[in-house]
């Protein structure tokens, strides 16, 4: 089946998969070739491919899924392959992200406290990714 990932700066996959595996709102499901049609939302989380003997592993933090006619598009906030991750940019995000918060507690408008928590977020999925594959790799 044919898979499309696309986020807002660019497509992050587009190609041939055997099977998806990813986390819904509902669950976590697999998605193989003629799956039934779907649309769902996605959450942060592993993105899992499975394509010919070969495994792909990406963080995704949120976005939309569609299934139809045997083509899965993914519209995701923010996606990187597990081996993009910068692990020394990930933990430097992490800790200002927690530092900013900590610094700046009843002190941060709604905006703020939800971008420095979208920040965190982004950086512990990134590093979660990373160390996975680490260990997969072993």
């Amino acid at each position: 089946m044919k898979l499309e990932i696309v986020t807002p700066e660019k497509i992050i996959y587009s190609g041939d998969v055997d099977q998806i595996t990813v986390a819904t709102v509902d669950g976590q499901i697999a998605i193989l070739p003629h799956h039934v049609n779907l649309f769902t939302k996605i959450k942060p989380g592993e993105l899992h491919l499975k394509i010919a003997d070969k495994e792909q592993f990406l963080a995704v933090t949120g976005g939309f899924l569609e299934v139809s006619a045997n083509k899965v598009t993914i519209l995701a906030d923010y996606a990187i392959h597990a081996e993009d991750v910068n692990v020394e940019k990930a933990l430097a995000a992490q800790k200002r992200a927690e530092e900013l918060l900590k610094k700046k507690e009843g002190q941060l408008n709604e905006r703020e406290y939800a971008e420095l928590q979208s920040a965190l977020g982004r950086a512990l999925l990134e590093l979660d990714i990373a160390n996975k594959r680490r260990r997969r790799k072993v």
